[in-house]
């Protein structure tokens, strides 16, 4: 069975950083595009970063793209997110998100908390 676990979420101060994980199993994690997606309180979710399967591609929304950076280790199965300057717009829970077998999995998530 496929799982995702999200961890390195947290309080941080606006203009702080914080690196999220995924680490993956049950599926060949190397062969499949991952996705970021974040939910703020009261809001739809919120597509927020892609990779492709190799890592070499790499896509972003416009309200984080040039503070976040998504990276993979396809030997370690796990699913990365580097987040900079962040805005207290960005508090939210983060899930990672692939399709596998034709069922879109997602992770419970992990909080972040941006505020002074």
């Amino acid at each position: 069975e496929v799982q995702l676990v999200e961890s390195g979420g947290g309080l941080v101060q606006p203009g702080g950083s914080l690196r999220l994980s995924c680490a993956a199993s049950g599926f060949t994690f190397g062969n499949y595009d991952m996705n970021w997606v974040r939910q703020a309180p009261g809001k739809g979710p919120e597509w927020i970063s892609a990779i492709k399967s190799g890592g070499s591609n790499t896509y972003y929304a416009h309200s984080v793209k040039g503070r976040f950076t998504i990276s993979r280790d396809n030997d370690k199965n796990t699913l990365y997110l580097q987040m900079d300057n962040l805005k207290p717009e960005d508090t939210a829970v983060y899930h990672c998100v692939t399709d596998y077998d034709g069922i879109t999995w997602k992770g419970q998530g992990t909080q972040v908390t941006v505020s002074s």
